[in-house]
């Protein structure tokens, strides 16, 4: 094991105390870190309360007293542990062999076994769960991905997100209302995958984008010669994301037509191909989204009242940027280094001033934009107003002081403090909205948070301390 390297951890769990002391002595001269147990049980408790997820390798006897190896794997995988389980068993039968492998097992030795068939075997097992945790953490990366746009610390945004961890494992029908830009597609894409569909399709479908003549193809699939231009059987979304879950973006520009075929597939569950004969059904959750006010809608009847009814069960408002600026610094961050050249390209404070004080009518997504706009224009690693597009730099905006601003200004009734002063209070702004957001990724844990901040425990803990944050606020 080369110096500074993470010492592998294992458990080996044997009622034979000489066995298990040559095990012992073995991974011990191996430089491994070994933990014995003569007893299943004290084992399993500690797994249920999770405190075995630092172990890398279990080495599990088949023969236990009590309670039998393979009853104890199975618990293991049932609790979701990563740690490779390595069988030992005196019975070297296949019936052994592929009832241990079924079991979940990484493998299996037969005792007795020789020294260097141990070494190997427990660093083949502790390189697999190596890779099932960083294989872990890419699928807790993707899952977070669906959050991206989802970042900041106002109230809009934090009641948003707890409602999404309320809403994701029902499956009941929900509109998601909110401007264009805003970032609805995001907002179903969350609840999906934080869901019981997570494992099944996603499929996004914009109403408004599609012309009324295909619309009906688009939804329900179509049969070969339907209509000119039909020469296959196609499926239509419904069926693509059987099982799964179907957004319909702008829903409030559906025609009429389309829409009374629509609530009978969600009354019904069957879908009927354009110039099919036959229904297929489908289980699918529907998550709605639209800029339009669908009351007013239904009042002007653009929109039918039973649809809205069967769609209007739970309404999820998205804010537009223009009512959460507090979360602008972050968010422009994130696209920083989602398409900045380099990584430690920065706005600029006039730039970020300028950014505060522009009404954002395009949103999440337009700010997105500004910012690969920005990136292309510019030379250097810190971004400059000259570089934003000139919508937003333009005078007149006709909007207050930015929040930025009106703390940089302080109580210095609008005069502008010197420029070392500004840039601390500039400063101490954008560090706490970077914490709160830290503390809320890390769901309260101070370890956690300091890890995704690149800090030790104890310089963090002081700047939580400093700014007057309670990690507590963020539990649960």
């Amino acid at each position: 094991m080369m110096a500074g390297e993470t010492r592998v951890k294992v458990m080996v769990v044997e009622d034979d105390p000489e066995v298990a002391r040559t095990i012992a002595r073995k991974l011990g001269a191996d430089g491994l870190d070994v933990e014995l147990a003569d007893d299943p049980r004290p084992v399993l408790a500690r797994l249920d309360a999770g405190e075995t997820s630092d172990w890398d390798v279990v080495l599990l006897d088949v023969g236990l007293p009590g309670m039998s190896g393979i009853d104890v794997l199975r618990r293991f995988r049932e609790a979701g542990s990563l740690a490779s389980i390595v069988m030992l068993t005196g019975d070297n039968t296949a019936n052994t062999a592929t009832t241990c492998m079924r079991a979940g097992a990484f493998y299996y030795l037969t005792k007795p076994f020789r020294p260097f068939e141990l070494s190997s075997m427990v660093e083949s097992a502790a390189r697999y769960a190596t890779l099932r945790r960083e294989l872990a953490g890419v699928r807790q990366a993707i899952d977070a991905a669906s959050d991206q746009l989802l970042v900041g610390t106002s109230p809009a945004m934090r009641k948003l997100r707890a409602a999404l961890d309320r809403l994701a494992s029902q499956d009941v029908s929900i509109l998601i209302r909110g401007e264009s830009g805003t970032g609805k597609e995001l907002v179903a894409r969350a609840l999906h995958d934080r869901g019981s569909r997570r494992k099944r399709r996603f499929v996004a479908l914009n109403c408004g984008a599609i012309p009324e003549s295909l619309i009906d193809s688009e939804l329900f699939g179509h049969a070969k010669g339907a209509f000119t231009g039909a020469t296959t059987d196609r499926a239509g979304v419904f069926v693509e994301a059987d099982g799964g879950t179907l957004f319909l973006d702008e829903i409030g520009d559906m025609p009429m037509a389309v829409q009374a075929r629509l609530l009978r597939v969600l009354q019904e569950g069957e879908v009927r191909p354009v110039g099919g004969s036959g229904v297929r059904s489908v289980d699918v959750r529907v998550i709605a989204a639209t800029h339009v006010d669908l009351t007013t809608a239904v009042e002007q009847t653009r929109f039918r009242q039973d649809l809205f009814y069967r769609l209007n069960v739970v309404v999820l408002s998205v804010p537009p940027l223009r009512d959460r600026l507090e979360d602008l610094p972050v968010l422009a961050a994130h696209f920083l280094r989602k398409h900045g050249r380099a990584a430690a390209m920065s706005l600029s404070p006039d730039a970020l001033d300028a950014m505060m004080s522009y009404a954002w009518p395009g949103n999440v997504r337009e700010l997105e934009n500004s910012i690969i706009h920005a990136g292309a224009l510019h030379q250097g690693d810190v971004i400059v107003p000259e570089s934003l597009p000139n919508t937003i730099t333009a005078r007149g905006t006709g909007r207050a002081p930015s929040t930025v601003m009106g703390a940089v200004l302080g109580d210095d009734d609008g005069q502008l403090p010197p420029l070392t002063e500004a840039k601390r209070r500039a400063s101490a702004v954008f560090e706490k909205n970077y914490l709160t957001m830290a503390m809320e990724r890390a769901k309260g844990s101070i370890s956690e948070a300091a890890r995704l901040a690149g800090l030790d425990r104890t310089n963090f803990r002081r700047l939580l301390q400093r700014h007057n944050i309670d990690a507590t606020a963020f539990k649960g």
